[in-house]
């Protein structure tokens, strides 16, 4: 009987492994879209999509950012300026896509820009604070998928999502981890509907890396710049020992970020290239064996064990 169930497992996971392996055929004629192109998960996707030949069309914020890619990069890599929190900005960058890729459509859109700061107890923050997150990592996203939609529909290709362990388990207060489970449910919702034109919808669910979104200096600063602009009496309520602990915390929880961001890009070319993709991925032992499995435990019990950290 033992045998038996171990060569049923075994045959399992030789299965699975044999369908995560089949990869499409003629990728050096499929377009990607990829949002967030300056540093980071985006600008390593980029390098990564172009050196498999793909017909990459990177998104930077900045001229200094486009520019300096373009010089990592082949010839064949297109740069556009896009400000995902401003309409005209994403308009104008789906019409030059458009121009781009013609009657071919657009095989892949890669939504990665984001930013997390500012990141403090709710308490501390204010309404434009979360705001200024959720124009990036969620409305902006939302807006730069609706306007590329049917440029994705005509091509049957795929749509990735950047996410977080953050949009499983409430991790800090302010914005990033509400944009974060925002971007979940847009995802599931839209991977239901496009389900029947060929469109494949995938999430990637990150654990801790070190990117500029993770930038201890930045985060303390910004640390600082909350703690130092409330009023004295919330400033007494909380102490300067909850002020230090909470900053302690979180600089602890970066030093513990992985440096393999290979380990995200990996995963979005899989999204964007495999026969067979995933739903979600969670690239980072901390996702995987920390954060998911926290995901579905008791609320209760998360956040006794969260309290513990």
């Amino acid at each position: 009987m033992c045998f038996w169930l171990l060569a049923l497992v075994g045959f399992f996971f030789l299965y699975r492994w044999y369908r995560y392996r089949q990869i499409l055929q003629n990728l050096t004629d499929k377009y990607v879209f990829i949002t967030g192109c300056d540093s980071g998960f985006g600008n390593l996707l980029a390098r990564q999509l172009d050196g498999r030949g793909m017909q990459v069309l990177a998104a930077c914020l900045t001229q200094q950012g486009a520019e300096q890619l373009k010089e990592a990069t082949s010839q064949r890599l297109q740069t556009v300026i896009l400000d995902v929190t401003d309409s005209e900005s994403v308009t104008a960058a789906a019409d030059w896509v458009k121009q781009q890729v013609g009657n071919r459509g657009l095989w892949g859109l890669v939504n990665n820009a984001g930013i997390s700061l500012p990141v403090a107890p709710n308490e501390w923050l204010m309404k434009d604070d979360f705001l200024k997150v959720l124009n990036v990592n969620l409305l902006g996203m939302i807006d730069v998928t609706l306007s590329l939609l049917p440029l994705i529909r005509k091509a049957k290709g795929r749509i990735v999502n950047v996410a977080s362990v953050a949009g499983r388990i409430s991790l800090t207060g302010g914005g990033y981890s509400i944009s974060k489970y925002g971007v979940e449910a847009f995802s599931d919702s839209l991977r239901r509907e496009l389900c029947s034109f060929g469109v494949k919808v995938c999430i990637i669910e990150p654990g801790a890396f070190k990117t500029s979104l993770a930038d201890r200096k930045n985060i303390e600063e910004g640390f600082q710049k909350t703690w130092s602009r409330l009023p004295e009496e919330t400033k007494e309520s909380y102490g300067q020992d909850f002020y230090n602990d909470y900053v302690g915390k979180a600089s602890a929880m970066l030093d513990r970020s992985s440096s393999k961001l290979t380990l995200v890009t990996d995963c979005m070319e899989h999204g964007l290239t495999a026969v067979h993709p995933h739903t979600r991925y969670s690239p980072g032992w901390d996702a995987k064996f920390f954060y998911l499995p926290l995901s579905y435990l008791p609320t209760s019990l998360v956040d006794f064990l969260l309290s513990l950290m």
